[in-house]
């Protein structure tokens, strides 16, 4: 072990302590400028070069883009630094203070996606650069949960280079090569407020956002009989009305209704497509109530993602983890790296059904053979001999 490296879990301890909360509501946003020093302090005592990037844009939000070794070939192993807020009293114990029972760490960001840095940092610690034939990048982002601007901040500057991609979100240590995009907007419906007694009075944006909403679950059912793929679990595109706010008296018409939905599509569906679609379904209900109705874009959309079968690495992630690669419903950055000219996949030791919850959690028996497993994946493709 380095000198200046902590031990494994005296990282996590660490990483876990640090809030790097992103959200689209500014009270609730940080930045996740420490993680990102810390991780660079980290990386720095163990030879690697380090480049911190601020986020165009996005002021307190960068990312770390860390490399040991030269070529044109190399192996990024990719996390983003940011976690999703937390539900206050509904964890058993703090969730920025690394906690251990029954087999399992506890704490925010542990699975998603805090906890698989430390890994990376116990898996090339012992790497030398006069040892490698291709680098090792390490690649930490921001804004992962809500914008992914760190990652389009990375595809517009062109880098890092490399020929493949390890993306560390939570598949329970299943390679992951294909996920649905995602497209998250605005429903805005502004109306006429008015008293309640008579509905004349005023024009309800509630009400009308009651139809706007029958339209689109409507819509939902159309688009899953269109559109199935039996690789992914829930092997249809999915719709979720995530955020609804209107009114603020009931004895008053409502007069302004917003909601938020994501649509996750498939693989090769075509979002301008779906946005078109929505924007259409909804115009008569603006009409049929009088009101303004407009739909945009909470952030920009992402594409569902795909790797090819035969890549190196999916195929060498598959035997090392003895499972067949599947195919995920949640969106990751792994379509970016795509971009950059790499083959991705998503491989990770957290489960994706602990994320985004209280009690986030990993299991301790995890942590030993995801370590072993990269160093593997690094021996294969980046180490001479």
């Amino acid at each position: 072990m380095s000198p200046s490296l902590p031990p494994l879990v005296q990282q996590l301890q660490r990483l876990i302590a640090l809030p790097s909360i992103s959200s689209g509501f500014a009270e609730l946003d940080q930045s996740n400028r420490p993680v990102i020093d810390q991780l660079a302090e980290w990386l720095s005592a163990l030879g690697f070069a380090c480049e911190i990037l601020e986020v165009p844009g996005t002021p307190g939000k960068y990312n770390l883009i860390a490399t040991l070794g030269q070529g044109p070939d190399g192996l990024v192993l990719a996390g983003h630094t940011d976690t999703v807020p937390y539900d206050h009293g509904a964890w058993k114990s703090d969730p920025f203070m690394l906690t251990e029972r029954g087999g399992e760490f506890f704490g925010l960001g542990v699975a998603d996606m805090k906890g698989f840095f430390p890994l990376v940092l116990e898996a090339v610690k012992e790497l030398k650069a006069k040892d490698l034939k291709a680098p090792v990048i390490v690649l930490a982002t921001a804004d992962e949960e809500t914008s992914m601007e760190g990652a389009r901040a990375l595809l517009h500057a062109g880098k890092p280079k490399a020929k493949y991609a390890i993306v560390g979100e939570p598949t329970g240590m299943k390679p992951v090569r294909t996920h649905k995009g995602i497209l998250m907007e605005s429903v805005r419906i502004a109306g006429q407020s008015g008293h309640s007694s008579d509905p004349r009075y005023g024009k309800s944006a509630l009400e009308a956002m009651h139809e706007a909403i029958a339209e689109l679950i409507a819509l939902r059912t159309e688009l899953q009989k269109e559109h199935s793929d039996p690789a992914f679990n829930y092997p249809y595109p999915s719709l979720n009305l995530g955020y609804i706010h209107g009114g603020d008296n009931a004895n008053r018409i409502c007069a302004c209704c917003e909601l938020h939905y994501d649509l996750r599509p498939l693989p090769g569906m075509d979002i301008d497509a779906l946005e078109t679609r929505v924007r259409d379904r909804l115009k008569p209900v603006a009409c049929k109530h009088g009101v303004a109705l407009t739909v945009t874009r909470l952030c920009p959309p992402v594409a569902g993602m795909a790797a090819p079968a035969d890549s190196a690495l999916v195929r060498a992630a598959e035997r090392l983890t003895g499972h067949a690669a599947e195919a995920a419903s949640y969106t990751t950055e792994a379509g970016f790296f795509q971009s950059l000219g790499m083959e991705p996949i998503v491989l990770g030791p957290g489960d994706i059904a602990v994320a985004h919850q209280p009690d986030e959690r990993l299991p301790l028996d995890r942590i030993q053979p995801t370590v072993d497993l990269l160093k593997n994946l690094i021996k294969e493709f980046c180490l001479r001999g």
